[in-house]
C-alpha cells in the first residue's frame, strides 16, 4: 500500500483542482460523435482522409493498462492488423502492423513501423518504449505513409498524441492498485499560466509498480551469485513526467516547448525453459509462469533512464503556415537476461543443475544515446480546393552500444561451470538521414478529392567495433551485400541509399454517411547492420534496402448523427527484397533479404451506440503472408546434431548446423486473423449517476514466431478477457477491474535457438479496483 500513497499525491492535485462538474474527458470525436484525426498531419474528420486509420481512446488505454500492463504492449491486437510483442522486457517493444515487422531483439535492429510521439520520431528501439501516458488519442495509420511521414515507414505509423496545453483549467486522473501490489497511476493537469491565456501548461505524470512474483527455484550452486527462492523477479517501477508549455506571443505565432523525463526499473522478459514440448504446440498444464529455474544472470534486472526535449513552433502568414519542430532524445541503461531460460535438467547428458556448452547470459547495455531531428513545414490553410504541404528533416541518431554474452562450459570446478570472459564487444552506430517531401490534394469535384505526394530520402548506417577483449588480433570478415557499399574492413561497415517514396489517393464522398476511396503507395526501409555478431568474433550481419508497394481501397460510414461508424478496407502489398531475421547456432540474430514477400487481407471496424446507454466497438482482420524466395533458408535450432523442433519445410545440414527453406512460409508474428470486441453498458441511476458494466475481448488466429514452421513455435487461437463493474457520479468513477479473466497461459514467443525449447508468456490474471476522474 506504500506504493499507493508514492503516487496518490498526483491525483489529490488534480481532484483539489475540480471546483464543479464537467463533461468526461478526451472525447476524441466531439458533441456529434465524428472521429478527428491528424493522419496527413491536418486535424480533418476521418471520413475525409483516404488512408485506413484506426483510433483508440484514452479511455480504453485505461482499461487496459489498469493492472499495470505495459502500456504499449497493452496494444497488441487492440485494432485490426497490430500486433506488439517483446524479447527483452518493457525496453524492447516490437511492433506489426499487417503482418510486417522484424523480430529481431538487437538494439541496433531497424524495424518498418515508426513511432510518432507528439510530432517527434521515435526511431531507436528503446527510444520506441518511452511509454504512453496523459495520451488524447492514439492513431495507427495503415500501409506505407512515406510522403509525409518517410523513412522506416514500409508497414505503417503508430502516432501517439499527448493532451496538449490548453487556455482554460483541465485535468485527469486514473489510479488503480491489484493483485502482486500491482500500482497503475496516469495523470495530467494543465492550464493558463497568465490572465490572457497566451502562457499555458500541461504537467502529466505516470507511476506503475509491481512486485516480484516470480520465484527462481533453482537449488544448485549459481555461477555468478544469483538469488534464488521466492519472489525474486517480475516487478517494475516506472517513474515517468512530462512538462509542456505553449506560448502564443501573437494571433499568428505559437511555440510549444516539451520535456520529459523516464526513470525505469525492472525485468527482462523470462524465458521458460522447457516450457515447448516436442511435437505439440499446446502449453503443458502444469506449467507455472510464477516459477524458473535460473543459474545466472541475477534474475533478469533492466534498468533504463531517458529524457528528451522538443520544440514546435508555428507561424500562420495568412493563408500559409510554417511549422518546425526540433527534438532531442537521450538514453542510458542496460537489461541482463539468462538467455537458455534456466538451468537444464539431462542436458546434453549433464546431470541436473548443471550446464553443458551453449548455455549462458546475454547482456545488452546502452552506454549511451543521442537522437536529433529537425524537420521544417510549409502548408497552405485548410480552405479552398486545393490544399499542399511541403518540407524537409534531418535525422542523426548516434550510440554506444555494449554486448556481453557469456558462454559457460563444463569443467571440474565446484560449480559445473566457467565462464568465457572474451565475448563481449562495444560498438558505435550512427544512423543518418535526410528527406524532402510534399504532398498535394484537389477537389475535383464536391465529392471527389484526388491526394497525391512524394518523397527523398537518403538513409545511411555506420557500425565501428570500439572494443574487445582480444581487440588487437580479432579479425571479423565484413561482407558487403553489393559492392557499392562500404565495408571495407574488418571493423567498420557503411552502409547508404537514396530512394523515392510516394503516394496517390481518390477519395469520393457518396453522401455526408458515407465515403469510398483508393490509395496506392511505395514506402522505403534504408539497408540495416547487426553488430552483435562480433561478439562472437563473426561477420557483421547486414541486409539490403526494402521497398514495399500497397494497394488498397476501403469505405468508411458514418450513421445516426455519427453514433454508428463502420468501415471496411482491404488491400494487397508486396515487399522487394524483404528483410527478415533469424537466429544461429549462438543465439545470434542474422539478418537477410528473400527476393520478396506478399501480404494481402482486409479489415473491418465499428464503433456503436446504438442506445444511449450502449457503446460497442468491433475490429476484424483477416491476413494471409507469404515468403517468396526458393533460395532463402533460416537456421533452425538443434543442439548436438539432432533437431531441437518438428520443422515442417524441406531441412538441409551443413555441417552441425541445420536450414530450413522458408518458400512460401507466412512471415514471423503475422496472425492470420485477428478479433477485437469491447463494450459497455450503463445503468442510469440519476442525472449524475450511473452503474455500468463492461469488458473487451481479444482473439488472434494462427501465428508463427519464426521464419520456418514448425509444430512447436507456434499459437493458434490465443485470447484474453477483461472486465470491470463500477460507479460512475458527474466525471468521476470507482470500478472494480480483471484483466485476463480466465487467467489464459499464452504463449506470445519462443527462443529457438539449441534445444532451448523456450518459450514467453503473456501476464497472469490481475484483478483490483480503478479510480478515475477528470475536470475541464
Amino acid at each position: 500500500m506504500t506504493h499507493i500513497k508514492s503516487a496518490a499525491w498526483l491525483l489529490a492535485g488534480i481532484a483539489g483542482l475540480s471546483l464543479i462538474p464537467a463533461t468526461a474527458y478526451a472525447q476524441a470525436a466531439g458533441d456529434d460523435n465524428a472521429i478527428i484525426v491528424t493522419a496527413q498531419r491536418r486535424t480533418e474528420n476521418a471520413m475525409s482522409v483516404p488512408i485506413s486509420v484506426s483510433v483508440i481512446r484514452p479511455e480504453a488505454l485505461h482499461d487496459y493498462q489498469a493492472g499495470g500492463a505495459d502500456t504499449l504492449l497493452s496494444l497488441s491486437g487492440r485494432v485490426p492488423s497490430l500486433y506488439v510483442d517483446d524479447t527483452t522486457g518493457r525496453i524492447f517493444p516490437r511492433f506489426y502492423i499487417r503482418g510486417l515487422g522484424n523480430i529481431d531483439f538487437y538494439l541496433g535492429a531497424s524495424q518498418p513501423v515508426s513511432i510518432i510521439q507528439d510530432d517527434v520520431v521515435e526511431e531507436h528501439v528503446v527510444l520506441k518504449s518511452n511509454p504512453a501516458y496523459d495520451i488524447a488519442q492514439v492513431e495507427v495509420l495503415k500501409g506505407p505513409q512515406g510522403s509525409l511521414f518517410g523513412r522506416n515507414t514500409t508497414a505503417g505509423i503508430i502516432k501517439f498524441d499527448s493532451a496538449q496545453p490548453t487556455e482554460t483549467w483541465q485535468g485527469q486522473g486514473s489510479l488503480s492498485y491489484g493483485r502482486f501490489n500491482s500500482v497503475n497511476a496516469d495523470v495530467g493537469v494543465g492550464g493558463p499560466l497568465t490572465e490572457d491565456g497566451r502562457v499555458s501548461f500541461r504537467l502529466s505524470g505516470l507511476y506503475q509498480h509491481r512486485d516480484d512474483w516470480i520465484d527462481n527455484t533453482y537449488t544448485g550452486l549459481t555461477d555468478d551469485g544469483t538469488k534464488t527462492g521466492k519472489n525474486v523477479m517480475g516487478g517494475y517501477d516506472e517513474r515517468d513526467v512530462r512538462l509542456q508549455l505553449l506560448f502564443k506571443p501573437t494571433e499568428d505565432l505559437s511555440i510549444r516547448l516539451s520535456g520529459h523525463y523516464r526513470d525505469y526499473d525492472g525485468t527482462a522478459t523470462p524465458f521458460y525453459r522447457g516450457s515447448i514440448k516436442v511435437g505439440t504446440d499446446a502449453v503443458p498444464s502444469d506449467f507455472d509462469r510464477g516459477q524458473v529455474a535460473n543459474d545466472e544472470a541475477h534474475n533478469n534486472p533492466q534498468s533504463y533512464k531517458m529524457h528528451g526535449v522538443s520544440a514546435k513552433v508555428g507561424y500562420d502568414f495568412g493563408g500559409i503556415t510554417l511549422t518546425s519542430i526540433t527534438a532531442w532524445e537521450h538514453a542510458a541503461g542496460h537489461s541482463l537476461g539468462d538467455t537458455d531460460g534456466g538451468a537444464a535438467a539431462n542436458f546434453g547428458g549433464v546431470a541436473p543443475n548443471y550446464c553443458a556448452a551453449g548455455c549462458g547470459m546475454s547482456q545488452g547495455r546502452l552506454r549511451g544515446l543521442d537522437q536529433w531531428t529537425q524537420e521544417v513545414r510549409l502548408a497552405s490553410d485548410d480552405t479552398g480546393r486545393f490544399k499542399w504541404q511541403v518540407g524537409g528533416i534531418y535525422f542523426d541518431s548516434r550510440d554506444h552500444t555494449e554486448f556481453d554474452q557469456r558462454s559457460f562450459f563444463l569443467t571440474s570446478n565446484a560449480l559445473g561451470t566457467a565462464p568465457n570472459p572474451n565475448n563481449w564487444v562495444l560498438l558505435h552506430d550512427v544512423n543518418k538521414s535526410w528527406a524532402a517531401f510534399g504532398q498535394a490534394s484537389y477537389a475535383l469535384t464536391d465529392k471527389l478529392t484526388v491526394t497525391g505526394g512524394v518523397r527523398v530520402t537518403k538513409d545511411t548506417k555506420t557500425t565501428d567495433l570500439l572494443e574487445h577483449p582480444n581487440f588487437a588480433t580479432l579479425s571479423v570478415p565484413v561482407t558487403a551485400p553489393t559492392s557499392s557499399y562500404e565495408c571495407g574492413n574488418s571493423t567498420h561497415c557503411r552502409l547508404s541509399d537514396t530512394k523515392p517514396s510516394w503516394d496517390a489517393s481518390l477519395l469520393y464522398r457518396v453522401n455526408p454517411d458515407i465515403s469510398v476511396y483508393a490509395r496506392v503507395a511505395r514506402g522505403f526501409r534504408g539497408p540495416t547492420i547487426q553488430g552483435r555478431s562480433a561478439v562472437f568474433a563473426t561477420a557483421y550481419s547486414t541486409a539490403n534496402s526494402e521497398t514495399n508497394t500497397s494497394y488498397e481501397a476501403g469505405f468508411k460510414t458514418a450513421f445516426l448523427d455519427n453514433k454508428v461508424h463502420f468501415n471496411v478496407s482491404g488491400f494487397y502489398y508486396e515487399v522487394k527484397n524483404i528483410q527478415l531475421n533469424g537466429n544461429e547456432s549462438n543465439g545470434n540474430g542474422v539478418l537477410f533479404n528473400a527476393n520478396k514477400g506478399k501480404g494481402y487481407g482486409m479489415e473491418a471496424e465499428l464503433d456503436a451506440k446504438p442506445t444511449q446507454n450502449l457503446h460497442i466497438n468491433a475490429g476484424l482482420s483477416l491476413l494471409h503472408t507469404e515468403i517468396v524466395d526458393k533460395n532463402v533458408y533460416a537456421q533452425v535450432g538443434a543442439a548436438g546434431g539432432v533437431l531441437s523442433e518438428t520443422v515442417l519445410n524441406p531441412v538441409v545440414k551443413v555441417g552441425s548446423n541445420y536450414f530450413a527453406q522458408i518458400n512460401g512460409n507466412p512471415f514471423p508474428n503475422a496472425p492470420d486473423y485477428n478479433v477485437n470486441v469491447s463494450a459497455q453498458y450503463d445503468f442510469p441511476i440519476s442525472d449524475t449517476s450511473k452503474l455500468f458494466v463492461g469488458g473487451d475481448f481479444n482473439m488472434q488466429g494462427k501465428t508463427n514466431f519464426v521464419a520456418y514452421q514448425s509444430v512447436e513455435y507456434k499459437a493458434d487461437g490465443n485470447f484474453e478477457l477483461g472486465a470491470k463493474i463500477g460507479y460512475a457520479f458527474k466525471s468521476y468513477q470507482v470500478a472494480f477491474f480483471v484483466r485476463n479473466l480466465t487467467n489464459e497461459k499464452n504463449l506470445i514467443d519462443v527462443i529457438d535457438t539449441s534445444n532451448y525449447r523456450a518459450g514467453i508468456y503473456n501476464e497472469p490474471r490481475v484483478f483490483g479496483v480503478t479510480l478515475s476522474g477528470s475536470f475541464r
